[in-house]
């Protein structure tokens, strides 16, 4: 009886230690540390930690960091409200262990050590030009036969808007004429429709249908397969010749859906009027360009993250200055900041702006920032953030830290920023470009 008294005591205890140790405000503040650090070589980082008890850091690379100068070979025990200088010495990546009294694990953090990176800030303003994958079927429409009887071939084969039609009976589609000479030259025959949809491929079958109008066969289809707009340049990367633009992704206007792309282009572009951002009507940077301007880069990839491509052979990087160091996500401060964008005929300029909230982040996201326009000229020419200026890369102390993505509708002076990590990680996984 009293042994079992004893070990119902003991777990008692053990369990009040456990949410002792796990819930209270110290632990809580370990907890909170990010999942993921990302350091420069030559840099340093504070992790400033309350804990009333000693940690241990344990990790599996010990030649690649220092903590308080003390390599994680020797198994230092850091003792109670001590702040934790790292301190890379090696390129490469650690997975760390914080565990209390040497024993009870309570986070891991993955810290990796990169060697320190400078990119050309962008700002000025370009002109996209895109051409899809295959033909966006941006709408659907019935239409009558020479008997007066109305047909939805693309209705009955459940088609709908946002849909990519990549193939028809296995002949890759170049664009919306193809995709018409298609239909036409198999007439009265089914036809077998490969389509993407999102991230899915599926294959349906329809039936062309002769329109009394012109006697043309039809699948009763509206698509697209080019579109074009503006936006701004967010960085030159030298080193690989890499480009990224707008922070964020290229939509059909119609559907909404993001563009699978064949190529496309960015090209030099001229500003020629602002239409002002008010509350519930978001503004507008209006510029003119076209393929007789000077094309600067070819668009690889559309992505949820922004745009990016390889930039042309003559292209010359001394018109965006010198190129400037970037800066991690955990090392954005809350406060006053820059963009850089183009509103007229005078090229790049610097305008006020303050990091009002940051949205740690695990993965990408065009949303990790709220930046603010506080420059008295820009929201006297433009009312704040308007279409067009998405890319405009955003400055702090002298790094790049990220891009404007996004304007808020009802309040124009304030928008999403998107952390400059995430655009660099999508410009490094383009393949070379020749």
């Amino acid at each position: 009886m009293a042994k079992s008294s004893t070990k119902k005591l003991l777990g008692i205890i053990l369990a009040l230690l456990f949410l002792l140790l796990n819930y209270s405000p110290y632990v809580q503040d370990i907890k909170r540390l990010p999942t993921q650090i990302h350091i420069f070589l030559g840099d340093t980082k504070t992790l400033q930690l309350q804990m009333p008890l000693p940690v241990k850091i344990e990790g599996d690379n010990i030649n690649v960091l220092k903590f308080n100068g003390n390599s994680l070979k020797d198994q230092y025990i850091y003792e109670p409200g001590e702040s934790l200088l790292i301190e890379p010495i090696n390129q490469g990546d650690v997975s760390l262990d914080f565990k209390l009294f040497g024993l009870i694990p309570i986070k891991n953090i993955q810290v990796k050590v990169n060697p320190p990176k400078k990119l050309y800030p962008g700002g000025s303003s370009i002109g996209v030009s895109l051409y899809t994958k295959g033909a966006l079927l941006v709408g659907i429409s019935e239409f009558y036969d020479k008997e007066g009887i109305a047909h939805n071939p693309a209705l009955d084969a459940g088609l709908r808007p946002g849909d990519i039609i990549d193939k028809v009976n296995g002949i890759q589609v170049k664009n919306a004429q193809h995709l018409s000479d298609l239909v036409n030259i198999a007439k009265h025959q089914g036809l077998e429709l490969e389509i993407i949809r999102g991230n899915q491929i599926f294959i349906t079958n329809i039936m062309p249908v002769q329109d009394y109008h012109d006697g043309k066969f039809r699948l009763g289809i509206w698509v697209r397969d080019s579109t074009a707009g503006v936006g701004t340049l967010t960085f030159y990367d030298a080193e690989k010749n890499n480009f990224g633009a707008l922070g964020h992704a290229i939509t059909d206007v119609d559907t909404g859906t993001m563009l699978s792309i064949k190529n496309g282009e960015i090209m030099e572009s001229k500003i020629i009027d602002i239409k002002q951002g008010e509350k519930g009507n978001p503004g507008e940077l209006k510029a003119a360009f076209s393929n007789k301007q000077k094309v600067i880069g070819d668009i690889l990839k559309n992505t949820q993250y922004g745009i990016y491509g390889k930039m042309n052979k003559n292209f010359n990087p001394n018109i965006l200055g010198e190129p400037i160091p970037i800066c991690y996500q955990h090392d954005v401060k809350l406060g006053p900041a820059k963009i850089l964008s183009t509103i007229d005929e005078e090229g790049i300029k610097e305008f006020d702006v303050e990091i009002q909230k940051i949205n740690y982040q695990d993965k990408a996201s065009a949303k990790g920032m709220v930046i603010e326009i506080k420059d008295p000229l820009l929201l006297e020419r433009t009312g704040g953030i308007v279409q067009g200026m998405s890319g405009s890369p955003i400055i702090q102390n002298g790094k790049i830290v990220g891009a404007i993505t996004h304007v808020f509708v009802n309040d124009p002076k304030k928008g999403y920023g998107i952390f400059i990590e995430w655009m660099l990680e999508e410009s490094n996984k383009i393949i070379d470009h020749n």
